[in-house]
């Protein structure tokens, strides 16, 4: 508006009266009205610039009330590998069961910081660290076998797992691993991001999934293949209550959903820390006295406009 008012100032108007000369025009002094020209379209481009910032609706937060809440750091590192579709954990499969209880156990979680690492032969973070219970609900819903190559390669997601709680308060820090097998592949080994654990004065709690019979693995939809492969090993068991031991944390055998329930309601209630927020609830509405004033100014153009500064044509 200001330039397309600045590109006419020297255009005649469409319609005009005509004199033979205007010099005597131009020697007289010129009057109020005439220096006051440019008001109305001054107030008329305050006026909408006003109501346009009214519509972006403004705000100012009110007080931030203070509050005290007892969280926590938790990063839950889950097994997807093959062996994870044995049947023995009705009514579904290992993994089916264990994303059904992380689902309940983060659901309860309110204030607390947690993230999700997925592996198998290689790991990756399928949820950051977050207070948001609902994406993280959705994120554990969306992990499935076969997201990443066969294999177990527990010491590489501790490591992962570790590298989200290293700059957060070691007391109030956990990771909780979730697995039905030993580490074959990866760097580093269990032993190694179990000391790096220690060193961070970080906790970890390790869950062997196994039932004591023999397994049954799906193949498809209607075959399925008995195996005593998918059951922990004693030498399996020894390495994950080695990794919990060096870190000062336990070691839990989960032989069935209700037991896999359980354990996750023991280890609840660790320890949290106090953390001082300052949130805030009430925000102060600031568009009405924008609109307001920005119509005030919009009438000011139209009455000046038909009346003190009237123009012609």
């Amino acid at each position: 508006m200001l330039l397309q008012r600045w590109r006419r100032r020297t255009q005649p108007p469409a319609e005009r009266l005509a004199f033979p000369g205007v010099r005597l025009v131009r020697q007289a002094g010129s009057t109020l009205r005439a220096r006051w020209h440019a008001l109305p379209a001054t107030l008329g481009l305050l006026g909408l610039t006003l109501l346009v910032l009214g519509l972006a609706r403004p705000q100012v937060p009110g007080n931030a009330d203070p509050t005290r809440i007892r969280s926590r750091n938790i990063m839950l590192i889950l097994d997807i590998s093959s062996s994870m579709k044995a049947t023995d954990f009705k009514p579904d499969n290992r993994l089916g069961v264990a994303k059904t209880v992380l689902r309940d156990f983060i659901k309860h979680r309110q204030g607390d910081l947690m993230g999700l690492v997925v592996f198998s032969s290689r790991a990756f973070i399928q949820a950051p660290l977050t207070t948001d219970v609902d994406v993280l609900d959705r994120l554990i819903d969306q992990v499935d076998i076969g997201m990443l190559p066969d294999g177990t390669a527990i010491g590489t997601a501790m490591a992962l797992g570790l590298s989200q709680l290293k700059n957060l308060p070691d007391k109030a820090s956990v990771v909780i691993l979730i697995t039905d097998g030993a580490n074959n592949t990866g760097e580093p080994t269990p032993r190694q991001a179990a000391e790096a654990a220690k060193a961070l004065g970080i906790r970890i709690h390790t869950i062997g999934v196994s039932s004591p019979d023999t397994t049954a693995i799906a193949l498809n939809g209607v075959w399925s293949l008995r195996s005593l492969s998918g059951r922990l090993s004693t030498k399996d068991e020894a390495a994950l209550k080695d990794i919990a031991a060096r870190t000062g944390g336990q070691y839990y055998k989960a032989t069935d959903p209700e037991v896999l329930r359980a354990v996750m309601n023991e280890i609840d209630p660790m320890e949290r820390i106090e953390v001082k927020v300052s949130e805030t609830r009430r925000y102060h509405e600031l568009f009405p006295w924008f609109v307001s004033l920005g119509l005030a100014l919009l009438l000011g153009e139209l009455l000046l406009r038909a009346t003190w500064l009237r123009t012609l044509p």
